[in-house]
C-alpha cells in the first residue's frame, strides 16, 4: 500500500491555495490514473480522455474534499464516473483486438522492455482474458490487485458497501479463471497471470516493480460464500441448503403463458400479428432491472439459447435508451418506437409485483400467473429467470453500475444490420403533448411533456397542465401534484400523481400494460379489445357506471384518445396529440411551478383521479 502522508499534506496545502503543491498533485493523480483508467479500458484514446476530464473535475471540486486521506478513493471515484458517463452515452462500446491491444500496452515501451522474456502468444491470451471481463471486474482486480486498496476504499469509489467490493472481487478472481481455463491455464497462473497484465499495462520505468501480493488475493469466507452464491451454479447448489441470507434473495420465477410481441417484426410493419418470439420451452433468460427501486422504471433483456444449445443471443432488449429487438434469421436489429407487449395480450407481469397485484390480474384474467414474487427493494435490483424446464431458479441481487456493462448495453456482432425504426420524438427520447376534449358541458385543455425512455426522465421530466371548465385546474410537474378551484387551493399530492392511468412509456412498460396494471393496483376492473387489423387495441376501465375507453397506438405506444361515458349517461372525450417538431415552442409548454407545501397528501389518487373527474367528485 502506498504511504499516505506525502499526498494528504498536499492535498491540505492545495486547498489553502499552494500552486507548488496543486502541481505536484496533480502530477501523482495524473501518473496513477494514466495507468489504471487504461488497465479499466484497454484503449489507450479513452483512457487518455477519461484521465483528463477527471483531473479538470479534480480542480474544480477540490475544496469539496472534506478528508484529505480519502482522497484517492475520491479520485477514483470521479473516474469511475467519467467511464460510466461515456458507456452511457455510447450507442455502443468501441472493441479493439487483443494483438491491438498488446501493441498499445504500457503505452509503446513497456513491450519492448519485456520482448524475448514473454511470447506474443501468451501476452494475447492474458489480454484477451482481461478484455473478455466485465468493466466492473477490472476496475476491482485493478484497485485491490495493483493499488492494494482497502475494501473500504474500493467500495467508497464504486459507490457500494465493504461487503458487496468483497463478493465483487471474488466473483472477479472467478471469472478471470475461468477466462484463462479456456487456454489450459490452471488455478494456480492466476496470480502470475495478473502480475504480467500489471507489468505489461504500467509504464516502462514501473513494469519491473509490479506485483501482486497473495495478502491482496484474499478476500474472506462470507464473501467468497456470497460471491459463490451468485454464480450461475452456486445459486442452484446453495439455494436448497438455505445459505442465501445475506447478499441476494432467491425465488423461483416461472413465465406465463403466451407470446412476447413486437409490433415491427419487418421494417415499417407496426404490426401486432409480427412475433417477437414465445417465451417458453426452457431456451430464455428473462432479466428485470430496477435502477431505482420496484416502484420505479424497469428495464428488461431477454436471451435467447440457439436450436443446438451451443450458445445464447439477445433476442430482444430494453435499456434506458431504447427498445431494440434482433431478427436472427436476417442478422438485423430494429429499434422500436414501443415496448414490447404479450401476444395474448396479457397484462405484463414482473417478479416484483405484490402478491395482491397478481391476484387481482388473476380474477381479471382467469388464470393464475406462474410468477413468484422477488421481495426486494431500493435501488439496483436485477432479477435473472430462466425458462421452467431448464430447472435453475432464477435468483435476485444487486449489480454495482448495471447500465455501463454488457447487460443493458448490449453489443450485437459488428456484422449485425441496425435498422432504427423510430420516429422523430422517439429518436429525441421526449414530446410535448396537448390535450383537448370535453366531459358533458365542460370543455377540456391542456399541455405536458412526456419522457420515452429513462434516459430522458431527468432532463426532461413528465408534467401535465389541465383546464376543466371555466374554474378547475390540475397542475402536477413530477414532483408535486395539485388541483385548483378557481384560486383555491383543493387538494395537493406528494410526488405526482396525474399520469397514473395514462402513458407513461418511461417505466419500461408497453401503455396498454400501465394503464392496466395502475387500474387492477386502485382494484379497478379491465378488458382489453383488439380493434380490426391495425394498430389500435381499447383498454376499458369500469368502475360502476363509468366507463374510460383507451385507444392506445400500440406501434407509437402513446395513447390517443380516451372515450368517456360517465354517471347518467354524462358523455365525453379526450384527444392527445403529440408533437415531432418542439422547436421554438417552449412558450406554451412551461412545467407548473410553484412552492411546496409542508402538508401534502402522502400519495395521490392513482387512476381513480379521472373517473372522479368525469363523475364531478374530483
Amino acid at each position: 500500500m502506498e504511504k499516505t502522508v506525502d499526498h494528504v499534506r498536499l492535498v491540505k496545502r492545495a486547498q489553502l491555495g499552494d500552486k507548488e503543491s496543486l502541481d505536484r498533485l496533480t502530477e501523482l493523480a495524473e501518473e496513477r490514473l494514466r495507468v489504471d483508467v487504461f488497465r479499466l479500458t484497454l484503449q489507450e484514446d479513452l483512457a487518455q480522455e477519461i484521465v483528463q476530464e477527471s483531473l479538470f473535475e479534480m480542480f474544480r471540486v477540490l475544496n469539496d474534499l472534506k478528508e484529505a486521506h480519502r482522497f484517492w478513493p475520491w479520485l477514483y471515484k470521479i473516474a469511475i464516473n467519467k467511464m460510466r458517463l461515456h458507456y452511457r452515452t455510447e450507442k455502443r462500446r468501441r472493441t479493439v483486438t487483443a494483438s491491438a491491444v498488446a501493441e498499445k500496452a504500457a503505452y509503446g515501451s513497456s513491450e519492448q522492455a519485456m520482448a524475448g522474456a514473454i511470447s506474443k502468444e501468451l501476452k494475447d491470451i492474458v489480454l484477451g482474458a482481461m478484455r473478455r471481463l466485465k468493466p466492473r471486474h477490472r476496475t476491482v482486480l485493478t484497485m485491490r490487485c495493483y493499488r492494494e486498496m482497502e475494501y473500504s476504499q474500493i467500495a467508497e469509489s464504486m459507490g457500494c458497501s465493504e461487503f458487496a467490493a468483497k463478493m465483487l472481487f471474488y466473483r472477479a478472481k472467478r471469472s478471470l479463471r475461468k477466462q484463462l481455463s479456456r487456454f489450459g491455464f490452471g488455478k494456480g497462473l492466476l496470480l502470475p497471470a495478473l502480475v504480467l497484465f500489471g507489468k505489461m499495462t504500467a509504464r516502462s520505468e514501473a513494469a519491473v516493480h509490479v506485483t501482486v501480493s497473495t495478502a491482496a488475493m484474499k478476500v474472506g469466507v462470507a464473501a467468497g460464500v456470497a460471491g459463490f452464491a451468485t454464480s450461475t451454479t452456486g445459486i442452484v447448489s446453495l439455494a436448497a441448503a438455505g445459505i442465501l441470507a445475506v447478499g441476494a434473495t432467491t425465488a423461483t420465477l416461472e413465465h406465463a403463458g403466451g407470446d412476447v410481441r413486437s409490433g415491427a417484426g419487418a421494417v415499417g410493419s407496426g404490426r401486432i400479428t409480427e412475433q417477437m418470439g414465445a417465451l417458453g420451452a426452457g431456451n430464455e433468460e428473462m432479466w428485470c432491472y430496477y435502477p431505482d427501486s420496484p416502484k420505479g422504471p424497469v428495464m428488461m433483456r431477454l436471451l435467447r439459447w440457439d436450436s443446438r444449445q451451443k450458445g445464447r443471443y439477445c433476442k430482444w432488449l430494453q435499456n434506458e435508451q431504447a427498445m431494440y429487438y434482433f431478427d436472427e434469421g436476417k442478422d438485423t436489429v430494429y429499434i422500436e418506437n414501443h415496448r414490447v407487449w404479450r401476444e395474448d395480450l396479457s397484462v405484463w407481469r414482473l417478479p416484483t409485483d405484490p402478491p395482491e397485484l397478481s391476484e387481482f390480474l388473476s380474477r381479471i384474467e382467469g388464470r393464475i400467473d406462474g410468477m413468484r414474487y422477488v421481495r426486494g427493494g431500493g435501488a439496483g435490483l436485477l432479477v435473472i429467470s430462466q425458462g421452467r424446464p431448464a430447472g435453475s431458479p432464477s435468483r435476485a441481487t444487486r449489480h454495482f453500475n448495471v447500465l455501463d456493462e454488457q447487460y443493458f448495453l448490449y453489443s450485437w456482432s459488428a456484422r449485425t444490420k441496425r435498422l432504427d425504426n423510430r420516429d422523430m420524438m422517439h429518436k429525441r427520447g421526449w414530446t410535448y403533448f396537448r390535450v383537448s376534449g370535453r366531459i358533458g358541458d365542460q370543455a377540456i385543455s391542456g399541455v405536458g411533456r412526456l419522457p420515452f425512455v429513462d434516459a430522458a426522465r431527468a432532463r426532461y421530466g413528465a408534467w401535465l397542465k389541465l383546464d376543466v371548465g371555466e374554474r378547475l385546474k390540475i397542475g402536477d410537474n413530477g414532483q408535486e401534484a395539485r388541483i385548483y378551484d378557481g384560486s383555491r387551493l383543493v387538494a395537493s399530492y406528494a410526488g405526482g400523481s396525474f399520469f397514473a392511468g395514462l402513458s407513461r412509456p418511461w417505466m419500461g412498460l408497453h401503455t396498454i400494460d400501465t394503464i392496466r396494471r395502475d387500474a387492477a393496483a386502485n382494484r379497478i376492473w379491465f378488458e382489453t379489445e383488439p380493434k380490426g387489423q391495425g394498430d389500435a387495441i381499447e383498454v376499458v376501465l369500469t368502475r360502476g357506471e363509468t366507463k374510460l375507453r383507451y385507444a392506445v397506438n400500440m406501434d407509437k405506444d402513446i395513447i390517443e384518445r380516451i372515450g368517456i361515458l360517465g354517471e347518467s349517461g354524462r358523455e365525453g372525450e379526450l384527444v392527445f396529440s403529440y408533437l415531432d417538431e418542439v422547436d421554438g415552442i417552449e412558450d406554451e409548454f412551461v412545467a407548473p411551478r410553484w412552492k411546496t407545501l409542508r402538508k401534502r397528501h402522502p400519495g395521490g389518487p392513482g387512476v381513480v383521479w379521472l373517473m372522479n373527474l368525469v363523475d364531478g367528485n374530483l
